[in-house]
């Protein structure tokens, strides 16, 4: 594990023991047992359990344990639990989220110019990829998709299809209240770590 993300990680994991868990349970939709001491999250269509006396992740239908990048994006989803405000349903991109701006070149390589590549040329495939994700159809551009990364955390996904005149484009929009739930640097691991994983399954599927 890189050094910047074992010292988060390690954070996480303290700051989650600290709390009591039905003040994370309160503030998020998922599930503690207080006779296992495990937390059971669901991260884009998939239960997980976190283990925090054990400080382990692994997905519930196999135990399959995540890579070090959504383990944290779970991690501050769990250790970042409070209250949220009502508010009405929108889509902001990236720059628009506080601390957004600083990543956006790193997250136009790692996430946009992934999905463009992945998808430009033929949105269709989008859809199929998405699926075992829990994606569902968005309304915006040639393709989009909406997903659940967390119940409280929607991501869309839209994809404009390029030709000889116009170049494919992509991007990735969130809702304002991420700010309130994850980390700004996570909020961009997320959309990364979504862009990945679309890409990924693209490939098996198709390939």
């Amino acid at each position: 594990m890189e050094s910047n993300y074992r010292v988060v990680y390690d954070k996480f994991w303290q700051d989650i023991k600290k709390r009591d868990p039905k003040e994370i349970t309160a503030a998020r939709a998922l599930s503690y047992s207080s006779y296992t001491r495990q937390f059971v999250v669901m991260f884009f269509n998939e239960e997980y359990i976190v283990d925090s006396e054990k400080e382990t992740i692994c997905r519930k239908a196999d135990g399959y344990v995540p890579d070090v990048v959504a383990t944290i994006i779970i991690l501050n989803y769990l250790a970042y639990a409070q209250p949220l405000p009502e508010s009405a349903p929108n889509w902001v991109s990236i720059k628009e989220i506080p601390g957004g701006m600083i990543f956006y070149s790193a997250f136009h390589k790692t996430a946009i110019s992934v999905l463009i590549e992945a998808f430009g040329h033929q949105p269709s495939r989008l859809m199929t990829a998405a699926r075992s994700l829990g994606g569902q159809a968005g309304p915006f551009g040639d393709a989009s998709v909406v997903f659940r990364a967390f119940p409280e955390i929607p991501l869309c996904v839209i994809v404009w299809q390029g030709d000889e005149e116009v170049r494919a484009n992509a991007t990735i929009l969130y809702d304002p209240s991420i700010e309130l739930m994850l980390r700004s640097a996570i909020s961009i691991d997320l959309g990364i770590y979504l862009a990945g994983q679309l890409k990924r399954l693209a490939v098996a599927h198709y390939d």
